[in-house]
C-alpha cells in the first residue's frame, strides 16, 4: 500500500507520517517512511538545492524540472522496489504537492505538471492520500519560530493558492483522499488517520 501525506507548510503532515509509520510497525507491518523531495542519496542532494534560500531568481520551470528529477530517482530506486517487496510505503509529499505548489502556486500549466508527474512516476499513484488542511494564518504561526527554507519564505497569497489547489485536487479524486482538519490535536488526527489506513489495509 502506498500512502502519501499532503498539505501546506506547518500543517503537521511530517509528524503524522512518522506516527502512522510507528503505529503500523507496532502492528507487524513492514513499513518504509520516506519524503519528497528526497528519499535517496541523489534525490536528497536535489532537495538541498531546491530548498536552499538564494538571492538568484529561481525560474518556476527550473524548479518544476528539478522536483520531477528528484522524484524519478525516488520512485525508481526506493518506492517501487519497496512496494514490490510488500512494504507499506508512507511518503511525506508526492505528486499532489507539485501540482499544488508549481501548478496552482506558481501558475505553471496544470496539464504540463500532470504530464511530468506521470513521466517521473511511470504512472504510479498513491492508494491513499491524507490531506491535512489548515488555514494559512494558523500555519504561519506554527512556523514563525523556525528557520525557513525557500518555499516557507513565500508570501501569504502564494500559500493560500497552494492550499486551495490541494482542496481542488482532492475534490477531483474523493475516493483517494482523506481530508483531515489540521486544527485538531495531534492525537485526534493520528487516530482518524490510523483508522482509515487500517480499514483500507484490511480490504486489500
Amino acid at each position: 500500500m502506498f500512502i502519501t501525506f499532503e498539505g501546506i507548510e506547518g500543517c503537521g503532515k511530517s509528524t503524522q507520517a512518522k506516527l502512522l509509520c510507528e503505529a503500523l510497525i507496532d502492528r507487524g507491518f513492514s513499513v518504509v517512511l520516506t519524503r519528497e523531495p528526497g528519499g535517496t542519496p541523489a534525490a536528497e542532494e536535489l532537495r538541498s538545492f531546491l530548498l536552499k534560500p538564494r538571492n538568484e531568481k529561481f525560474p518556476p520551470f527550473a524548479e518544476l524540472s528539478i522536483y520531477e528529477a528528484a522524484r524519478a530517482f525516488h520512485v525508481e530506486n526506493l518506492i517501487k522496489p519497496s512496494l514490490s517487496e510488500g512494504a507499506v510505503v508512507i511518503c511525506d509529499r508526492f505528486t499532489d504537492s507539485t501540482l499544488a505548489y508549481q501548478g496552482y502556486g506558481r501558475g505553471i500549466d496544470l496539464s504540463l505538471v500532470e504530464w511530468l508527474n506521470r513521466e517521473a512516476t511511470g504512472g504510479l499513484k498513491p492508494d491513499l492520500t491524507v490531506l491535512i488542511d489548515l488555514p494559512v494564518e494558523k500555519a504561519f504561526r506554527r512556523i514563525s519560530d523556525r528557520r525557513k527554507d525557500r518555499m516557507e519564505q513565500e508570501d501569504f497569497e502564494f500559500h493560500e493558492r497552494v492550499r486551495q489547489g490541494f482542496l481542488r485536487i482532492a475534490e477531483k479524486e474523493p475516493e483517494r483522499f482523506l481530508i483531515v482538519d489540521g486544527r485538531k490535536t495531534v492525537e485526534e488526527i493520528h487516530e482518524e488517520v490510523l483508522k482509515a489506513v487500517l480499514r483500507r489495509l484490511r480490504a486489500l
